[in-house]
């Protein structure tokens, strides 16, 4: 019985030894090809900054301020629909979580499937919208553009508003960020902005649709380098857990195999012994 547990010992320690070497050849192939994606979108974020950066300066400039009134918060939670990427989405989930419990007139609209995972079970009445097919290949202002006419088209109403994504800083982190939103009357009635000339009605609402769409094209574009080079890091930490499993599961099968063939030589001796001795 001891020789049959000792071989099934070895058949278990094999079989995972297999399966955890062919976990490691899956993360070290999402590795490269996330390296190949973030090299991809840290230049493609270099040229969609200043779209972001000069809608928030005119916002800025024109001291522009949250409209009075209790129409609400709108809350825009950038995503993508695609995990192994650390906490790339639950600390925006987090953040957004807090925010409802602070004020409970909220409405999310969620670009990207992992945000809607998070708040759906307790907070699906504050889901507004959701916008899925995410991430899996890299934004254009199209893409953005048609995100932001959804949301006008579908007639949010808010007084306060803000856009949440993750800001790439270095290959190892990000910062969950925040921009401020603000709506059509809003900008209207900054106190700054008479200084620009040839500005009415029409010109307002074009700048402010245009300027949605921009800060979601920035938006996106940070977060989905943020989003690879967070899942390069996490991939590149389960192929070191990985090896160092493989090389721990080795030493048992190489410790337990040599106590199997030592406890079968044993039992060779001890009955080739027990048969002289009766011979």
């Amino acid at each position: 019985s001891q020789q049959v547990r000792g071989m099934a010992t070895l058949r278990m320690i094999s079989i995972r030894l297999k399966s955890v070497k062919n976990i490691q050849k899956i993360t070290q192939s999402m590795k490269m090809v996330s390296a190949a994606k973030y090299t991809k979108a840290e230049r493609e974020l270099k040229l969609a900054r200043p779209y972001g950066i000069g809608a928030q300066e005119f916002y800025k400039k024109a001291e522009v301020k949250d409209e009075e009134g209790e129409k609400g918060q709108l809350i825009i939670a950038v995503s993508s629909d695609r995990g192994l990427c650390g906490a790339v989405h639950s600390s925006i989930g987090r953040i957004v979580k807090t925010d409802i419990a602070a004020n409970p007139n909220t409405k999310v609209v969620i670009v990207g499937d992992k945000v809607r995972n998070i708040l759906q079970r307790l907070y699906a009445k504050n889901i507004a919208m959701v916008v899925t097919e995410v991430g899996r290949k890299p934004a254009v202002f199209g893409d953005a553009a048609l995100v932001a006419q959804s949301i006008i088209n579908s007639g949010i109403e808010f007084s306060k508003g803000k856009i949440l994504f993750n800001a790439f800083r270095t290959v190892v982190s990000f910062r969950t960020t925040e921009m401020p939103l603000y709506s059509q009357n809003a900008v209207a009635n900054a106190s700054k902005l008479p200084v620009y000339d040839s500005l009415d009605s029409d010109v307002i609402q074009s700048y402010t649709e245009f300027s949605l769409a921009s800060l979601l094209f920035y938006s996106m574009k940070e977060n989905a380098t943020s989003e690879q080079s967070s899942r390069m890091t996490a991939m590149d930490n389960a192929s070191k857990n990985a090896g160092e499993m493989i090389d721990k599961l080795t030493m048992t099968f190489n410790r337990t195999r040599q106590a199997v063939i030592t406890r079968e030589l044993i039992e060779i001796i001890s009955g080739a012994a027990a048969l002289e001795t009766k011979n």
